[in-house]
């Protein structure tokens, strides 16, 4: 069987921030032609490996290599060079055999992920360009083509995996055979667990606050109107949403039903080119343009004003959750129950307010998962079974990155000391890795097989790891 180290890594390579590394210098090397000399001590980048028409570049290992290490998962292996330059040669195949295939993502698509992820890339730059440059070198549309390309790699590879193992299952039979299948001695050791909730609200805005926003913006879309202004460059100078500022307020295309539903509304109510009156929707207040509509996807533009909180507001916020607070200590509801019915975070709060482990979706979290400083020192000095008193606290959208001040209390159900891996108390960790197995399983077959329908050339440093080889 070929021997994956975590079959999903050569899916977590092509990360969502991290960018490809390719240059002129690159290119040139690419291209087979000879760039001009680099500087002393410049070590110059090479293709290591050729699966028909795909290429990995020593960029692409090293920068893999560093993001694995990152990433893995406490209690087991780190994976070594070997194992992630097997990882992104199984990305290259799975392309050439989607193409071989007929298994495609189409354009709209790709463009959509890509649009929404470099406004995500923006929005951890504040929407500055020059800082953006400075980090990558690069212009915003340089790194936005290079992104494009990635992106289509993930995606087509996603769907290969998927395509070759839609029919896995793993029950718990297959889950005990794995760990009585571990010797015992090599059962993995996991560090101490905790498991934690939170009931977030959100601050009301003042209705006399969001008049004041709307009114404002009602005055930038008449200023519009008049020629006095144009769109884009009032976008760039008021908007609030840093990803999209630096573009002239352009979100790019999106399908129906990823936006919010009021602003999908007023998108798809509107001409192109014409600018709507404000909209609210839970980021903000937008002032939206249609820019281009192609079926079921839309391009707009917007300016989006995010009115503040008040202190009252806020303080208001606290005494709710306060109120609330009582109730679950009184046990006159659940900690689960009141989170799914009241709180504002919609990450924890189907999941009973209850914090999951980004890899195996489990409550129980080590105290490195939780990335929040925080968060963390708090917990240190509770007593497991507690519930907070309402704390303030920055909330940071993952979607927009933005923070913003909210109002949280937080229960520490349980903790869980050091030990090894025991099905009991491991059970979706061990779940998870015997999926892993078996994906590792139908996929070494479908391997045997498919390196043989393309054109493979490894360099002679990299052929000895022997991958895709049977071991």
């Amino acid at each position: 069987m070929i021997n994956f180290h975590k079959i999903t890594l050569g899916l977590v390579m092509i990360g969502i921030v991290s960018l490809p590394a390719l240059g002129q210098d690159t290119l040139a090397v690419a291209e087979n032609t000879t760039p001009e000399a680099p500087p002393s001590g410049q070590v110059l980048d090479k293709i290591i490996a050729k699966v028909d028409n795909n290429i990995i570049l020593e960029s692409d290992l090293q920068k893999a290599y560093l993001e694995a290490v990152a990433q893995a998962q406490e209690g087991f292996s780190t994976p070594s060079r070997c194992d992630i330059f097997e990882s992104l040669l199984i990305n290259k195949l799975m392309m050439a055999k989607a193409e071989i295939d007929s298994v495609i993502v189409s354009d709209p698509e790709v463009m959509i992920q890509t649009d929404q992820r470099f406004n995500m890339i923006m929005q951890q730059f504040g929407g500055d360009e020059e800082t953006l440059i400075e980090a990558y070198g690069k212009t915003s549309d340089q790194l936005k083509s290079e992104l494009q390309d990635a992106i289509k790699e993930q995606m087509v590879v996603a769907k290969m995996q998927k395509t070759i193992s839609e029919d896995l299952t793993v029950s718990p039979a297959d889950v005990r055979k794995f760990f009585e299948s571990i010797p015992s001695d090599s059962l993995p050791f996991f560090s101490a667990e905790v498991t934690v909730g939170q009931i977030v609200k959100k601050p009301e805005v003042n209705k006399e606050d969001k008049e004041k926003v709307r009114d404002f913006l009602l005055g930038l879309k008449e200023k519009i109107a008049s020629g006095e202004e144009d769109f884009a460059s009032l976008a760039s100078k008021y908007s609030e949403d840093p990803g999209s500022k630096i573009q002239g307020g352009d979100l790019g295309f999106f399908r129906r039903g990823e936006l919010a539903p009021e602003y999908e509304a007023m998108a798809f109510a509107l001409r192109p080119g014409e600018i709507g009156d404000p909209v609210e929707t839970m980021f903000g207040f937008h002032l939206i343009q249609l820019l281009e509509r192609r079926g079921t996807t839309f391009n707009t533009r917007h300016i989006l004003i995010i009115p503040k909180p008040s202190e009252d507001d806020i303080a208001k916020a606290e005494r709710y959750l306060d109120s609330l607070r009582t109730e679950i200590v009184a046990e006159k509801i659940t900690f689960a129950k009141a989170a799914k019915e009241y709180s504002d975070d919609r990450q924890t709060s189907d999941n009973g307010g209850f914090f999951t482990d980004p890899v195996n979706g489990s409550n129980r979290l080590t105290l490195r998962t939780l990335e929040d400083p925080v968060l963390y020192f708090t917990l240190d000095s509770m007593k497991v079974g507690t519930v907070t008193k309402p704390m303030r606290f920055d909330d940071v959208d993952p979607r927009s990155g933005r923070s913003e001040p909210a109002v949280r209390i937080l229960y520490y159900k349980d903790r869980f000391v050091a030990h090894r891996a025991n099905i009991n108390d491991d059970y979706e960790k061990l779940k998870a890795a015997a999926r892993r197995k078996k994906e590792e399983e139908i996929l070494s077959k479908w391997f045997i097989v498919a390196k043989e329908e393309v054109f493979i050339d490894i360099d002679p440093e990299y052929d000895r790891c022997n991958p895709l080889q049977e071991k």
